[in-house]
């Protein structure tokens, strides 16, 4: 772990120095002190600032309540940020529930660019009632694309084992979320959620895409499913099935369509001990990358015990992976998740949320949001 930090941060400062040296090379130097000529000092490729914005880039993004008050919008904006997410309204949804909300945000400067929709647990576990879940997702969908919200984001847990999450102090007394599967992995299944084994949540994931994901593309919306996180076998008895590579893969491979997408997360992509860049360029070359969440982790061994950290700390090159969704030219929603505790958010509570153990607020919130931003104009400057 410390010799893949050590060489990340000398390959950007090699990156740095390339850089700096590419942007020095256009200036005219005079006399023995090498001094610039102010006359000669434009570089062949120089790039103007501030860069301008570019429709073929991540939309930094991040989440808010569907009933934030102006004040939360306005700390928003103060970010340079000009997309949210959120919860969507209970099913079905209607174009006069999502226009209520999306207008109100876009009065204050910000546009809805993902909802996450929820209300189907019968039709996760196969239970009867399932159909008419589903005809109210199909409705759902279709005021989505009558009122131009492009992504429609889901989960299908069987269960999630919020159990295994911890706090872990970190520098200053900030704090990572870290996970241990080892503690909680026998825990006993839900008496209101039962067993299920893969086989059978597969079948009704598949049931499920066959229903809704040509609705979707008719209506011009890309759903997002969100991989198991934590991506462990099992969850109070019952099987995870988007938990491993193979399972993103076998995902969209059910029904063809740009609409049937995953929310791409590079750190539990790492979490899972695999490869986010090759990762990421998988499923971007195929058009699959639908919603991006972007967080870096340290894995002790991987699917079971790692920490979610600093941008800036873990194992993720959070740098590659930005270069290669704009070398893939993808446009959609990127959420800088899970920002870490700090002081400040601790003594102001409230404002944008973590439910996490060791998750952080709004000052955490800016962290990531600054972070992010630096990466992109990093890369963007670099063209």
């Amino acid at each position: 772990m410390n010799n893949n930090r050590r060489n990340f941060i000398k390959k950007s400062a090699s990156l740095a120095g390339a850089a700096s040296l590419a942007g020095l090379s256009g200036f005219a130097t005079t006399g023995e002190t090498g001094s610039i000529n102010p006359s000669e000092s434009i570089s062949k490729k120089n790039i103007e600032w501030p860069v301008a914005d570019n429709p073929n880039t991540p939309r930094i993004c991040v989440g808010v309540s569907s009933n934030a008050d102006e004040k939360t919008m306005r700390r928003v904006k103060q970010l340079g940020v000009d997309y949210v997410l959120m919860g969507g309204p209970a099913i079905p949804w209607t174009e006069e529930s999502l226009r209520t909300i999306m207008d109100r945000f876009k009065k204050n400067g910000l546009t809805v660019i993902n909802m996450m929709i929820g209300g189907h647990p019968n039709t996760i576990y196969g239970r009867e009632g399932r159909d008419t879940e589903i005809k109210k997702i199909q409705d759902s969908l279709k005021a989505a694309g009558a009122v131009g919200l492009p992504v429609v984001e889901y989960n299908f847990y069987a269960d999630r084992l919020m159990e295994g999450y911890y706090e872990k102090k970190t520098r200053g007394d900030a704090s990572h979320t870290a996970f241990d599967y080892a503690p909680v992995k026998d825990l006993p299944a839900k008496p209101e959620i039962g067993k299920h084994t893969a086989e059978a949540l597969w079948s009704n994931l598949t049931y499920f895409l066959n229903a809704v994901i040509p609705v979707a593309e008719k209506a011009g919306v890309r759903m997002a499913l969100h991989p198991n996180d934590p991506p462990i076998p099992i969850s109070h008895g019952s099987a995870q099935i988007m938990a491993t590579l193979k399972d993103w893969k076998r995902l969209i491979s059910i029904v063809d369509s740009p609409s049937n997408g995953i929310t791409f997360d590079c750190g539990v992509t790492r979490e899972m001990g695999e490869n986010p860049i090759e990762v990421c360029k998988y499923f971007g070359q195929r058009d699959r990358i639908n919603h991006v969440h972007y967080r870096n982790v340290i894995v002790e061994q991987p699917y079971v015990k790692y920490a979610e950290v600093f941008l800036e700390e873990g194992q993720v090159n959070m740098f590659e992976v930005m270069k290669e969704l704009i070398g893939l030219k993808y446009n959609h929603g990127l959420y800088p998740e899970h920002p870490r505790a700090l002081d400040y958010d601790r003594e102001h509570p409230g404002g944008i949320a973590n439910m996490y153990p060791g998750g952080g607020g709004y000052t955490g919130e800016t962290y990531n949001v600054g972070f992010t931003k630096a990466m992109m104009l990093a890369i963007l400057s670099m063209k």
